[in-house]
């Protein structure tokens, strides 16, 4: 069994409630929860950040296309344009 150091944590009632409940349905221990729960997070933490220009960049795009409103007849793009972006 790999070595474990002992941490003393407190946590929010429902939190409690939440790692009692994880770990009755996983058959497993609230201490694995917990050990779990941080693995995720700092899994997340690494993650590059999102790029807020390129989301901009597509919803000036997006908004383009709704300006245009509805066309009588067909519309002035092809889904393909969609995809080609």
């Amino acid at each position: 069994m790999p070595i474990k150091v002992r941490k003393q944590i407190y946590i929010e009632p429902h939190q409690n409630q939440l790692i009692k409940r994880l770990a009755r349905m996983r058959a497993d221990s609230e201490a694995e929860i917990i050990r779990q729960a941080i693995d995720a997070y700092v899994r997340a933490e690494r993650l590059p950040p999102r790029d807020l220009k390129a989301w901009e960049e597509e919803k000036a795009f997006i908004q383009s296309l709704m300006k245009q409103g509805a066309v009588k007849g067909q519309r002035t793009w092809r889904r393909e344009d969609l995809y080609d972006r």
